[in-house]
């Protein structure tokens, strides 16, 4: 594998981990939001990802030299759980029998994805310094 494509791989997870953190981020922040423009509250949402398709230029190389396949991410999916319903008869958005239904969404379990999604940025950030490092030693042995 060349350097390249360690920059390529890399780079594409740094964009994929980017929209997670960005989809954890905005369920943190409706954590309570309990009427959207859609109606109803907040829908937690899931990234996914899967490995880049080859492009065709790529998939004519690829009997010469095994091209490299990032990650993208394909959807952000809506969570399809029913609402949490809350008692709390002095809520503007409260039903006839005094309940509001609040998004179903686990701070904790927010937390840890964000940790992760975190760590794995980092881990792909430092993949693209040592990459670089080293690239940059090859050199100095060529001197």
């Amino acid at each position: 594998m060349d350097i390249l494509n360690t920059f390529k791989i890399s780079a594409s997870a740094l964009k994929a981990h980017s929209i997670r953190l960005n989809t954890i981020s905005s369920n943190l922040a409706n954590v309570e939001t309990t009427s959207t423009p859609e109606g109803g509250p907040y829908k937690k949402k899931s990234t996914y990802f899967e490995t880049k398709p080859l492009s065709f230029k790529e998939q004519l190389d690829h009997n010469v030299r095994n091209s490299v396949r990032g990650v993208e991410v394909t959807k952000i999916v809506e969570d399809q759980r029913p609402p949490r319903k809350v008692y709390n008869p002095s809520h503007p958005d409260a039903q006839e029998d005094g309940y509001v239904e609040m998004p179903n969404i686990n701070v904790m379990e927010e937390m840890v994805d964000m940790m992760s999604a975190t760590r794995s940025y980092e881990a792909n950030a430092t993949s693209i310094k040592m990459a670089k490092r080293m690239a940059l030693k090859a050199l100095d042995i060529g001197k």
